[in-house]
């Protein structure tokens, strides 16, 4: 299953403290956790002792050692950094062998969230966003939403413009200005890249003060991940060499059930975050109902299975780079 060698966001940093966190990937339930030195641990939310989940347990000292372990709600076995099993306090005396240990997932930190891996011994690279490391925007953390749909129709919601004039109407698009003109897509390694996308908008960011043509590229980086870069007109926007880059983040809890991060990279740094914030929140909760109301909530990879005009390339070739890929989750 090649959605399993993919990194995945499963959480906020900050919401992995001083707590055990149950979060659920590719229909799987899991625990996160800080093991002393403050790294996370990402491990089936399954006791192998009893099948408990581990998330309802507590973070507690070790009892034979140093740093701090997961202790299971159930019967109280404690599980350090790395999986291993190393008291049972039944047995106070019994030193637990190397199979008795948790099953361990792969993690690390990126871009505001906690990313597992499910089969990190064939693990892709994380999914790039080149702007998170440009010191001349701000990096904004919008959401989670969560949707009931599957994670590859929320790319293609992403990559689509025509949409904007009435999902959007007064604030991405309108409806008498919805034509779009031609633009180009090219496959990548990672996915696609779409360039030339244009569309008239009468607010294109929260910090619009007058209607603009506005130049979009798209950019599949990942099977579930997906950027986009846009250069309003200056006048528009009131900001000399205004820049912003979007990446959105998913994480597929189950085929037709999503959580939805975005990360905002900008050029403004006066803007106060919450206006940004609450923005992003008016457009995509815009798109919810829309998204939700889908059938399939599969994307269908047949592209029979559903009409296509030219203004859909973009969506069309995303559809045959997951097919490509041999991507089976949350698809059809």
């Amino acid at each position: 299953m090649i959605e399993k060698q993919i990194w995945h966001p499963v959480a906020q940093l900050g919401d992995v403290a001083d707590a055990p966190l149950a979060v659920r990937l590719l229909g799987e339930d899991i625990v996160l956790w800080r093991d002393a030195a403050g790294a996370v641990q990402a491990w089936s939310d399954r006791c192998p002792h009893r099948g408990a989940q581990l998330s309802l347990g507590k973070l507690v000292p070790c009892a034979k050692g140093e740093g701090r372990t997961l202790e299971c709600p159930y019967h109280g076995w404690q599980f350090a950094s790395g999986g291993q099993c190393t008291h049972v306090p039944a047995l106070p005396e019994f030193v637990p062998p190397a199979a008795n240990r948790a099953t361990t997932f792969a993690a690390q930190e990126a871009y505001g969230l906690v990313w597992v891996c499910l089969d990190p011994t064939a693990a892709a690279p994380l999914p790039a966003f080149a702007a998170e490391h440009d010191a001349q925007m701000r990096k904004v953390d919008c959401g989670p939403y969560d949707v009931d749909t599957s994670a590859p129709r929320l790319v293609e919601n992403f990559l689509d413009m025509a949409h904007f004039g009435f999902v959007h109407e007064g604030w991405l698009g309108a409806r008498d200005m919805a034509s779009i003109d031609d633009y180009r897509v090219e496959a990548t390694p990672t996915g696609l890249l779409a360039t030339g996308c244009k569309a008239w908008q009468p607010q294109s960011t929260v910090n619009s003060t007058e209607p603009a043509q506005v130049e979009y590229s798209y950019e599949v980086v990942a099977p579930y991940t997906a950027v986009l870069t846009k250069v309003p007109d200056a006048a528009s926007v009131g900001i000399d060499d205004y820049r912003e880059s979007i990446a959105l983040f998913i994480c597929p809890i189950d085929a037709e059930r999503s959580r939805v991060w975005f990360r905002f990279a900008t050029a403004d740094f006066a803007r106060d975050e919450t206006a940004l914030r609450a923005f992003q929140d008016t457009i995509f909760l815009q798109d919810k109902p829309v998204l939700e109301s889908q059938r399939p909530k599969c994307l269908p990879l047949d592209l029979r299975a559903e009409l296509h005009t030219a203004a859909d390339k973009a969506s069309s070739r995303y559809r045959r780079f997951l097919q490509g890929l041999g991507i089976t989750f949350g698809v059809c």
